[in-house]
């Protein structure tokens, strides 16, 4: 049986753990670890555990491809195209993932009987990432365990191991790299990021250096750290590559991380909290590294990765180094497209619907997931491409239910961004954008204790909240992010602390990324619109 858990749901409540102990169990005081494919044997047990969620975060492979029929019509009516369409449309999905399983999903479930296609490039079926830098680095679980609850009730016809290589809007049709042409009637662009790779080609050949993105690359690294290394370099202190340093720390590998910036996960959350993670993971036994980088990877004759020069002029002995420099929106297939594609993704409007090179919505073609970038109403409309779990399956869905509505009936996609991030014992949660702040304050808890709620401000207004080991508040703190209620918050609240004065967020720079289109002429008869390409790195 499949067990998929919405982490950025779940509470901590570990009454899961007491239901079915061999398949849920709580690291340090929140993080919930878990079996993502147990034994049919452990059944009964799951289904206990699920039903006794206070928070409803776990999905059961029986629950999750179930399929709602329409109801059947109870008087004769006008016939409605929309209902036409459920009935006999095409719909294709470009992106065999966590997104486009969703959005298939969804689709059925709305009833609708036609034609789907999902293409994707990977061999495999759609699988659940996060447990990939957790569970199967400590060999808690299979990589090959990690697939998503399918179920032959999707009715797909799949094509995997075969990527879309282009899109041809006027003839509404996919290009796949073996030749193959697929027409559609509505388009979903879902093809996510990949691992960006090392940039040096020859020290990317190293045996013993790895990304962390796939199934593969999971169950190669995990052999590597089963074997005992004498050191693990982690380059990157993001949250995968924070994630992977916990895994080799509860594995009892010794792990250096470097980390360009001031502190781990500062370009998320900022330096003030980031250096809060640094001291967690120094009391862990990492050698963390801040303002430091790689200057080359060097190996022996057998092309094996044998040492790291780094940039303060010392070497490094390590067997095994993990890249975690970020991702690559997979957009290069839209080029010619006529979209407005970029390296920040497809720009959509708040219902999922692409936009084009002359700033047109179109009505044919959706995206979303890591791929998607859309205007979020609390962030000044500034479009956000978003690579969390919670955003994938929430925007999916809207997406997927727009493609089938009259538009009188379509949604905006405007659920508040969440994620969750599990390492060293530690489960740390977000809501809202806390890079989107000027000003940080430690609203309840305690940061000796490492158990804490962050509030982040921007020009007076609650934007963010931070939780380490206290998720069961963010809900409270996403009604008031979505209220734009003052900061720093002025009410009492439990756990509060004695010294609760707002501090400078030290939050990057945020970036005003390039336009994806940009208008020229100087008359108003000439409108032309030129896509913006940047190299992609």
């Amino acid at each position: 049986m499949k067990v998929v858990v919405d982490l950025t749901r779940c509470q901590g409540y570990a009454q899961c753990a007491f239901a079915a102990p061999d398949v849920f169990a709580m690291q340090g005081d929140e993080a919930l670890l878990y079996d993502t494919d147990p034994d049919d044997a452990q059944r009964e047990n799951v289904v206990r555990a699920a039903a006794a969620c206070p928070v409803q975060a776990i999905f059961l492979d029986r629950d999750d491809t179930r399929i709602r029929q329409p109801a059947p019509e109870t008087h004769v009516a006008a016939p409605d195209p929309g209902e036409a369409f459920k009935r006999t449309g095409h719909i294709v999905i470009v992106g065999a993932s966590l997104a486009g399983l969703r959005a298939g999903r969804t689709l059925r479930q709305e009833g609708f009987t036609g034609s789907l296609t999902v293409i994707g490039d990977e061999s495999h079926a759609p699988y659940d990432r996060p447990p990939l830098s957790k569970q199967v680095l400590m060999g808690q679980v299979s990589a090959r365990r990690t697939g998503l609850p399918r179920g032959d009730e999707l009715d797909a016809h799949w094509r995997v191991g075969v990527a879309a290589t282009g899109l041809d809007l006027s003839s509404k049709q996919v290009l796949l790299a073996d030749g193959a042409k697929v027409g559609f009637d509505r388009l979903l662009i879902a093809t996510g990021v990949r691992a960006r790779p090392w940039p040096n080609e020859a020290e990317a050949a190293l045996d013993g250096l790895f990304a962390l993105h796939t199934p593969e690359d999971a169950e190669g690294l995990r052999q590597r750290l089963a074997a005992g290394p004498s050191r693990v370099l982690v380059i990157g202190a993001g949250f995968t590559g924070c994630e992977v340093a916990s895994a080799c720390r509860e594995l009892d590998v010794p792990v250096t991380v470097l980390e360009r910036g001031k502190a781990p996960l500062s370009g998320a959350l900022g330096a003030v909290i980031g250096d809060i993670a640094a001291q967690i993971q120094r009391d862990h036994g990492v050698d963390l590294r801040c303002g430091a980088r790689v200057e080359a990877l060097e190996g022996d004759d057998s092309g094996r990765l044998r040492r790291a020069r780094l940039s303060d002029g010392s070497t490094l002995d390590v067997e095994v180094a993990v890249a975690a420099l970020g991702s690559i929106r997979n957009v290069e297939w839209l080029e010619d497209s006529g979209l407005a594609a970029g390296d920040w993704g497809v720009a959509c409007d708040a219902g999922c619907r692409a936009v084009d090179v002359n700033g047109v919505v179109t009505d044919d073609v959706f995206v979303a997931g890591d791929v998607a970038r859309c205007p979020h109403p609390v962030y000044d409309y500034q479009y956000l491409a978003l690579e969390h779990w919670g955003n994938a399956v929430a925007q999916a869905g809207i997406a997927a239910h727009n493609m089938i509505s009259a538009e009188s009936e379509r949604w905006p996609h405007l659920a508040l961004p969440e994620f969750w991030s599990t390492q060293f014992g530690t489960e740390i949660k977000s809501v809202g954008v806390p890079t989107y702040a000027d000003q940080v304050v430690i609203a309840q808890g305690s940061v000796a204790e490492r158990r804490f709620v962050a509030v982040y401000g921007y020009r007076g207004r609650i934007s963010a909240a931070v939780a380490f080991n206290q998720a069961k508040w963010l809900e409270f703190y996403a009604g008031l992010i979505d209220r734009a209620a003052p900061f720093p918050p002025s009410f009492r609240t439990v756990d509060q602390p004695t010294d609760g004065r707002p501090v400078a967020a030290e939050v990057p720079e945020r970036p005003t990324p390039q336009a994806t289109v940009v208008v020229t002429g100087h008359g108003p008869s000439e409108r032309r619109a030129t896509l913006v390409r940047r190299a992609y790195l």
